[in-house]
């Protein structure tokens, strides 16, 4: 039900704005620098909606102008629910960043604000190591 993903955020890195119809994420910052993120209420049609974003913060629901950066320093963590926009980036340093989520299918499970090229085409040669979720109906059949 759960996946964990550890990832390095690179100074200057940046994730486009994006959120999911049905995946929830926690990002904890486990040190380097700080991870700062843009949040955004999505509206029904996939906008930006101008509304106040209501998060939890270390367990601490606190509310965010639409937009404002969310700093957190090495130690905090955040929750996001679904149909939340979001996008990070790092400030001064490469920082460790762990997600735990529940599991999601990239394929379709992300809406990202502006088009991004997600999975670029790839001409299999060989059987994969590890598998996507979107992956397990080509490799195992019921």
């Amino acid at each position: 039900v759960y996946s964990e993903k550890v990832l390095i955020v690179q100074r200057g890195q940046q994730t486009p704005l994006h959120f999911h119809w049905s995946k929830f994420e926690d990002f904890a910052n486990r040190g380097g620098g700080q991870l700062v993120m843009t949040l955004y209420n999505s509206t029904p049609d996939g906008g930006l909606a101008d509304s106040e974003v209501a998060v939890s913060v270390d367990g601490i629901e606190r509310r965010f102008a639409p937009g404002e950066p969310v700093t957190l320093e090495p130690g905090e963590s955040i929750s996001l629910q679904t149909g939340l926009y979001h996008g990070f980036t790092t400030a001064r340093a490469p920082t460790l960043i762990v997600e735990v989520a529940t599991v999601n299918d990239d394929h379709g499970d992300n809406r990202f604000l502006e088009a991004v090229g997600r999975f670029p085409a790839i001409d299999e040669d060989a059987p994969p190591y590890h598998l996507l979720v979107g992956d397990y109906a080509r490799y195992y059949r019921a």
